[in-house]
Formats: C-alpha cells, sequence, structure tokens
C-alpha cells in the first residue's frame, strides 16, 4: 500500500542564535520534529543550536554579518532555495521579515516591537544602532507582508499594533502566547527592602528611571534603608558606562552584573519587588518570571506590561521618574494601598495556546494571502 504523501514545511531562521528567539525556534523544530506526517526543512545560522532528529538543515552563517546580507538572503538566496527544494506547502519565517520564495503558503512570526518604541533622542547619542532599527524594522514588516496567509505574535496589543502599521487584518493576526520554564525560586527576602531591575544594557530600558527614583529615595531616607539591583556594572556599552557614571555615587544601588539563571531565581527569592520600566518589549519575560512569588510589581503603564502581567496580585503601573520613587517608597514603608490585581487578559481569536494549534491555524484550507 502506497504511503500518503508527507507535506513539506520550511523554517526560515537565519538571524536566530540567543535569547527569547532561540528558544521559540528550537521549540518549534522540537515540536515540527515529532510530526511523522511532514517534510521539515529548516534554513537556520548554525544547525548546532537547534538540532534534532528528522529535519534537513541548510545552514546559512554569513547572513548575520551586516543588514545587507540579511536582506541578500532573504529576497535573494532564499529565493534559490525555495526552487531547489520541493515545492513547500507552508514556509515558515521564525524572524519578522517575509521572504521572497516559491511556496504555496507562507506565514511570519513577527517577535520585534521596536516599530512601536517611542524613540527618543538621547538613544541616538546611547546608541545608534536601536533607534535606526526601530526605525528599520518598520520598513522591513512591511516589504512583501501580503504574500502571507498569517502573521503570528505573542500579544493582543501587538496584533493590534501590526494590523494598523500593516494594514493587514486582524483575523489573520494569531496571537501564540510564548511557553516558559517555570523557575525555581530560591532564597527569601531578609533584611531592608530589595527591589530587582533584570535587564539587558539597552537604552530603550528605562535604567535612568529606577535610577534617579533611588536617588530621591536616598536624599530622603538616607543609605541602607533599601537596595536596588540591577543586571548591568557599568562596563557593557556606553548606555551601561553613562548610567554607572550618573548613578554609580548612589550607596542604594547595586550594579551586580549579569546574572546566571541560577543566581536570578535566587534574586527573584530575596527581592520584595520587581521594578520594570522598559519602554517596549515584545513580552518581558522577568515580569512571567516574578509573578509567581505574587510580591509587588511595579511596571510601565504600557500594553505589553499589562498582558505579562496579566492575574498578578499587587501590581502598580506608572510612567516616570516620580511615580518610579512614590511606589517604591510605599513598598519600603509597607504600604500597598495603591498596588491592585493586574486585569486578567485572554486573547481574542485566532489564538494559539500550543503548537499543535498554531499549525492547525496555519494549514486551514481557508488561509489564503491576505491581499484584500
Amino acid at each position: 500500500m502506497d504511503q500518503p504523501v508527507r507535506k513539506h514545511l520550511v523554517v526560515s531562521a537565519v538571524n536566530i542564535r540567543k535569547g527569547g528567539t532561540l528558544t521559540v525556534l528550537r521549540d518549534c523544530l522540537q515540536y515540527l520534529s515529532t510530526r511523522k506526517d511532514l517534510e521539515v526543512t529548516a534554513l537556520v545560522h548554525q544547525r548546532s543550536l537547534c538540532d534534532f532528529d528528522g529535519i534537513r538543515y541548510i545552514e546559512i552563517p554569513w547572513s548575520i554579518r551586516s543588514w545587507g546580507r540579511r536582506l541578500w538572503c532573504e529576497y535573494v538566496t532564499m529565493n534559490r532555495i525555495s526552487r531547489q527544494l520541493p515545492e513547500a506547502d507552508l514556509w515558515l519565517s521564525l524572524h519578522d521579515t517575509t521572504p521572497r520564495v516559491h511556496a504555496k503558503r507562507q506565514a511570519v512570526y513577527c517577535h520585534t516591537s521596536f516599530p512601536f518604541l517611542k524613540v527618543q533622542a538621547r538613544d541616538f547619542r546611547m546608541d545608534v544602532k536601536i533607534p535606526l532599527f526601530a526605525l528599520f524594522t518598520r520598513y522591513a514588516y512591511q516589504l512583501n507582508v501580503r504574500r502571507n496567509a498569517y502573521l503570528i505574535v505573542q500579544q493582543e496589543w501587538f496584533r493590534k499594533g501590526l494590523a494598523d502599521l500593516l494594514h493587514f487584518p486582524e483575523s489573520r493576526i494569531v496571537v501564540a502566547p510564548p511557553h516558559f520554564n517555570p523557575v525555581d525560586i530560591t532564597g527569601q527576602p531578609s533584611g531592608i527592602p530589595v527591589f530587582l531591575y533584570p535587564a539587558t544594557p539597552d537604552c530603550h530600558k528605562g535604567f535612568e528611571t529606577v535610577c534617579e527614583a533611588a536617588r530621591l529615595l536616598e536624599d530622603q531616607l538616607g543609605a541602607d534603608r533599601f537596595c536596588l539591583v540591577l543586571t548591568i556594572d557599568g562596563t557593557e556599552n556606553h548606555y551601561a558606562r553613562w548610567i554607572k557614571g550618573k548613578w554609580g555615587d548612589v550607596r542604594s544601588i547595586d550594579f551586580h552584573g549579569f546574572m546566571s539563571r541560577e543566581e536570578l531565581a535566587e534574586y527573584y527569592g530575596r527581592a520584595d519587588c520587581l521594578v520594570f520600566p522598559s519602554r517596549v518589549e515584545t513580552w518581558g519575560l522577568p515580569i512571567s518570571e516574578f509573578k509567581p512569588t505574587g510580591r509587588p510589581m511595579i511596571l510601565s503603564d504600557l500594553p505589553y506590561a499589562h498582558e505579562s502581567a496579566s492575574g498578578a496580585p499587587l501590581v502598580a503601573f506608572v510612567t516616570g521618574v516620580q511615580p518610579f520613587y512614590e511606589q517604591m517608597l510605599k513598598v519600603i514603608q509597607g504600604i500597598f494601598t495603591n498596588f491592585a490585581p493586574a486585569k486578567l487578559q485572554t486573547p481574542a481569536p485566532p489564538m494559539a495556546p500550543s503548537w499543535d494549534r498554531l499549525f492547525e491555524i496555519l494549514s486551514e484550507e481557508d488561509a489564503d494571502p491576505a491581499t484584500r
């Protein structure tokens, strides 16, 4: 008896090497490696980053060297590869851009929230790559976008934002919340109140907001009344050096530096409160990781934070130095009347809580490209 013909699925992810995007790539390919009804080809930077049985790999390490090479890869190299491979029933790009390829159907996973970053003049002085990347991705998202049957995002606000930015139907944008391995939180609060801000030293993260709030608190209360722990040490880049240079004399700030996952789990346990002043995020992983403690969180009053904190018991959403200072002071005083449960949010359809459901949606017979 003849075996049924397997559908051919191509996953392109040549720019993914680390962080949350690499986790998404690994999770995706691990799931697809279990699908015996699919023939899967993965275009990746390096196979060793995401090696699973039953998948054909094509390594393209040179595409990361510049944006020019990245665009050449997306619109020239992948087009050639797509014609050399068996025609793809679905071509899924896992990194924001829509390649120009020969395939029956396309979809793209949109990670980058930078098109919605409100760029400040200081950003160009601190790290010109970030504001330029924010401007570039607004353009890159639009290239070939209507070739896609679906876009995939992690949060509802991102769906609405992309629908407006790209004039793309919301009904063709799938919300697929990321899956997290729970953090085995260790350590316990002790001594003075500890505020924790775990973030990379990027200029949109807003370290200056909580550092200036800490200076105001120390001026009012004196040193050794609280501690603000940061996961930068002030040597990482120009922005980090500026932060350390301007607020390094505040004794209540601990410029701890990078933390391993195990060390971060310990500090989640030690912290009395998470602060998160970032100006834009695709998700905001520390919010989700800290939420199970049930302790207070002071977060940017932005859509990503409201969704990530959904269901958390004690949250204050604020913007600016003075509101962060006021809420941090309340935590030090043990007054939590200004904290409230974060509204529980559930994405509207189409929504995919699992890879299985996501690929069901992407394979629906009426999933024609969004040309209208």
